[in-house]
């Protein structure tokens, strides 16, 4: 049995009400300012209509580099400053007048953005865009630096992070999502990122085909008893992997370039919705099957389609 139903679409929905129900959440339970990391265009979710609806929760936005900012013009939707953990050639003024506030890790970097109010970034293990802790004290002198931060993942980095920056009347933070429950890892702020946006996400399309399968199907050969064709392929980012339909969890059996094969139940049908984040299939289930990460998972399906977004 065959029936064909039309309608390619790839709906990206983003719950604004969630995003600023987990920053609520996370201030309530860690009791120190959130720093909201907008990295990467808001981990996919739209920077620019993410920052109106958390600006008045957060004290200040970590991104990657300036030009997210300067680019997206974000600087004019808030007041609040901006962290940048790389800003390669970027000029002083350039800095200072998107108000973005440069990590910096070296002496030359320390002496070029000394007057627009930098971070240092101090390595505690991951070995990247961060100061050596030999190099602490040469770097403070080259600048007047308030602040340090480290991208930690574990509490032994939290510890080397404390002991490093103990006693410099420094603001400090290290805590990214993955240490918000770490009380240690606190100290004046949280950076989280994925905790933001983590439930905030509905991804969903539409069975354009569904019928009853006659031996291996698709490039691979795949077997099912019914199987459908869905919209999205690996040109969106899709992967192998689970959606559900009709309520049920069923497999991704084919990534093509722009639509996918689907394995499907004796009652699904051609127009139905086939969901493939959301409605308890969460980011983790996703990337589980997709082996990836769980912010992969949630960058990927939320850059794949046009978002729209509950407010």
């Amino acid at each position: 049995m065959r029936n064909t139903f039309v309608q390619p679409q790839l709906k990206v929905q983003v719950d604004l009400q969630q995003i600023r129900a987990n920053i609520t959440r996370i201030a309530q339970s860690t009791s120190v300012p959130v720093i909201a990391v907008v990295k990467a265009d808001a981990y996919g979710c739209g920077a620019a209509e993410v920052i109106p609806a958390i600006d008045d929760l957060i004290d200040s936005y970590y991104l990657f580099e300036p030009r997210e900012v300067i680019d997206a013009k974000l600087h004019e939707l808030t007041k609040r400053s901006f962290i940048a953990a790389s800003c390669g050639g970027t000029d002083a003024d350039v800095l200072r007048q998107h108000r973005i506030r440069p990590g910096v890790w070296t002496i030359e970097q320390a002496q070029r953005w000394r007057n627009c109010d930098p971070v240092i970034a101090i390595d505690t293990g991951q070995q990247r865009f961060a100061c050596p802790p030999e190099k602490i004290e040469e770097v403070m002198k080259a600048a007047p630096i308030r602040e340090a931060f480290t991208h930690a993942s574990h509490a032994t980095q939290v510890e080397k992070f404390d002991a490093l920056t103990r006693g410099m009347n420094l603001r400090r933070h290290a805590a990214g999502s993955s240490l918000l429950d770490v009380p240690a890892a606190r100290f004046d702020a949280v950076r989280p990122g994925f905790a933001m946006y983590g439930g905030a996400v509905r991804v969903s399309t539409r069975l354009l085909d569904a019928r009853d399968s006659a031996g291996p199907a698709g490039y691979s050969g795949f077997k099912s008893d019914r199987h459908g064709v869905i919209v999205g392929g690996y040109s969106d980012r899709l992967g192998v992997g689970v959606c559900l339909i009709n309520g049920v969890k069923r497999r991704v059996l084919e990534i093509g370039m722009q639509t996918a094969f689907v394995e499907l139940g004796p009652n699904d049908r051609a127009g139905d919705e086939v969901v493939l984040l959301g409605d308890g299939l969460g980011e983790q289930d996703v990337a589980i099957a997709w082996r990836c990460g769980p912010h992969e998972a949630l960058f990927r399906l939320a850059s794949c389609g046009r978002r729209a977004y509950v407010k």
